[in-house]
Parts: C-alpha cells; sequence; structure tokens
C-alpha cells in the first residue's frame, strides 16, 4: 500500500515541528513535507501529496494571503485533495468547509480526539 503524503502548508517551523509529531502520532506511516510558499505547494501535488493541513495565514510565497482563498483555489483546481484548515477560530474554520475544506482542527487541539478524528478521516 502507497504511504499516505501529507503536506503541512504554510507553518512557521515550530509549529510544522508540532504538526509533524502529531500527524506521525495519528498516521504512523505518513510521508510528511512542510510547504513554504506556492512553488513547492505546485510541485508536492505533482508528486502525489494527498492530504494537505493548511495554516489560516499564509506567509509572502504563496499565491492567496490566507488559508481559507487557497484552499477555495485547490478545490476547483484539485478536486481530489483532502484540505484541513489549521485554525483555532470557529468562523475561519466553517469558511473552510464552505470552500471546500473537511473539518480541521486549530493548534489548540494538537493531541485531543477532535484532531485525532480529523487527521483519522483523511485514511
Amino acid at each position: 500500500m502507497t504511504p499516505l503524503k501529507v503536506a503541512l502548508v504554510g507553518h512557521c517551523g515550530p509549529d510544522s515541528y508540532m504538526l509533524r509529531s502529531a500527524v506521525k502520532h495519528v498516521l504512523p506511516d505518513a510521508q510528511i513535507a512542510m510547504i513554504d510558499d506556492s512553488a513547492a505547494l505546485n510541485m508536492a501535488i505533482t508528486d502525489g501529496v494527498t492530504v494537505l493541513l493548511v495554516n489560516r495565514v499564509l506567509g509572502y510565497g504563496f499565491d492567496a494571503d490566507n488559508g481559507v482563498g487557497l484552499i477555495g483555489a485547490l478545490r476547483a483546481s484539485h478536486p481530489q485533495l483532502k484540505l484541513l484548515l489549521i485554525s483555532n477560530y470557529a468562523d475561519a474554520q466553517a469558511q473552510a468547509v464552505a470552500a471546500g475544506a473537511m473539518p480541521g482542527f486549530g493548534k489548540n487541539n494538537i493531541g485531543s480526539p477532535k484532531m485525532r478524528e480529523a487527521l483519522a478521516a483523511v485514511k
């Protein structure tokens, strides 16, 4: 079976490390990439990444200025992707789901049943 490929999109170093550890705990066989810009994201999609954990706030290297906008653009161009927003804000989560994301979780949910349920749903 091909391992699940997960991309951590737009997260700072410490958050990426924390998310990487959390994903590995729930999805131990997953291959995880840290993505800091649109070029790396496009390459990861071409290379077969299927799950994206998208930060609510994106840096200057992305075509979209926020995670919800990126999710909407990716949903339109790559309907096969499983997209989750990483945000503590309920309104941002609702906007992401309306844009085509699966229910995500906030950084304050790392290690919680909510996070484990969200990650288990991407298998």
